[in-house]
């Protein structure tokens, strides 16, 4: 049986949420932008500080310590998206990664051929791309998405996905509304005509369990600093691609994978707070390995976030004055939520809410910036975003609510 959500124990894993004499706590619904770091990922980043640094390839104990460091953040990876430890690579964040795939990428490119994105998605998961198909004369298509019900509209799937397509980028989730991607049907249409599938998982990994194998994409792209680890990205690439990829590297740089991608030093200290991060997680579940305890905890904090997202959902659509840009009821959703006030800019919002009620919620196009284009929200300064993690709570919700009163009153 699944074991209640222990939240009095989480929030005591996060030292930004603990309460101090000299600072006004504060409630963090920015969690789409950035978690915040729990303690066992930063206990971690601090023992391979002090306990000494040093670099790869050498005989002495603290380098022998970093190689060991980063082959447990692999397995660590592996256990979490169920690929394999060898599949899995650092880079300096998730866009960095994309835009050194996408260079490779190009090599399997010709001019004619074609690149499909979405309208949906944080352009992390388009420019990379688009910019490649540009230097290699390929025609760009869009996905576009439905302005009605904010998902993807897939009706027209086989016209945009062809046998000149060569290359199919979706995210699993949206980082401003929340909708989850239908994303096993537009990777099956693509893997149909033989085309690679890269999958922006950043906004997923927080809330949802992620099967690499599964999937059947191509390449992966996440980010620790989503999931309560450090600033740090990472991607996972099948290792039959992987293989036969043409990294941009230093001549004597390693030629196998997945270090081949990595090029020069990482960073060795959030490469163990990442595996910090994951300790978290499976610290929450159930289960005879890490690989079963990560599981059960994701399904224990998705069940949690779904009891919060309806106190959300009920507050945001009992104000007429607010318009909620979410899927209907039937589409799976993560707990995030884009919103606007009518009359209201919505920096003037988010400054309001910080100033008044100690929240830290986003406003902007958070990178979704076709969908703002597209929904004409940039001339109200972009969306008002609130987005959940597994640390906040009803009373937090509650306290949301009646700030949201608040201001719509002071509007009249």
């Amino acid at each position: 049986m699944q074991k209640s959500f222990p939240i009095e124990q989480v929030r005591s894993y996060f030292p930004a949420l603990q309460a101090s004499t000299d600072k006004k706590p504060l409630i963090f619904f920015d969690g789409p932008g950035g978690t915040q770091m729990a303690q066992q990922s930063v206990d971690a980043m601090v023992a391979y500080i002090t306990n000494g640094m040093a670099n790869l390839h050498g005989t002495f104990p603290t380098s022998i310590r970093t190689e060991q460091t980063i082959a447990e953040a692999r397995q660590a990876m592996a256990d979490l998206l169920n690929c394999e430890p060898s599949e899995v690579a650092f880079g300096q964040n998730m866009t960095s990664l994309a835009f050194s795939i996408a260079r490779s990428l190009g090599a399997f490119i010709q001019e004619g051929d074609e690149v499909v994105v979405t309208e949906q998605d944080h352009r992390a998961n388009v420019d990379p791309w688009i910019t490649m198909a540009k230097d290699r004369g390929a025609v760009v298509k869009f996905i576009p998405i439905n302005t009605e019900t904010y998902t993807l509209d897939l009706n027209k799937l086989d016209e945009l996905i062809t046998e000149k397509t060569k290359l199919v980028a979706v995210g699993l989730s949206s980082n401003v509304t929340g909708t989850i991607t239908e994303a096993e049907k537009i990777i099956a249409r693509a893997k149909a005509v033989n085309a690679i599938v890269t999958v922006d998982a950043v906004h997923a990994v927080p809330h949802l369990s992620i099967d690499f194998q599964k999937l059947h994409c191509d390449i992966l792209l996440c980010s620790a600093y989503k999931f309560f680890g450090p600033h740090l990205g990472m991607a996972v690439v099948s290792a039959s691609l992987f293989e036969k990829l043409p990294v941009y590297k230093l001549a004597p740089a390693p030629q196998e994978i997945p270090d081949k991608l990595e090029t020069g030093t990482q960073n060795h200290e959030a490469i163990a707070g990442l595996v910090g991060a994951i300790d978290f997680i499976q610290s929450l579940g159930v289960g005879s390995g890490r690989k079963e305890r990560l599981r059960s905890s994701m399904q224990l904090i998705q069940d949690y976030e779904e009891e919060l997202t309806t106190k959300v959902e009920d507050i945001l659509s009992s104000f007429p004055e607010v318009t909620t840009y979410r899927a209907p009821a039937g589409v799976r959703k993560t707990p995030t939520f884009a919103f606007t006030i009518k009359g209201v800019n919505a920096r003037e919002a988010t400054a309001w809410f910080a100033d008044n009620y100690n929240m830290c919620i986003a406003d902007g196009h958070f990178y979704a910036s076709t969908m703002a284009d597209i929904l004409e929200v940039n001339p109200m300064g972009g969306w008002i975003r609130i987005g959940l993690a597994p640390y906040n709570t009803a009373q937090e919700i509650e306290l949301f609510g009646k700030a949201l009163a608040e201001f719509v009153s002071l509007q009249k």
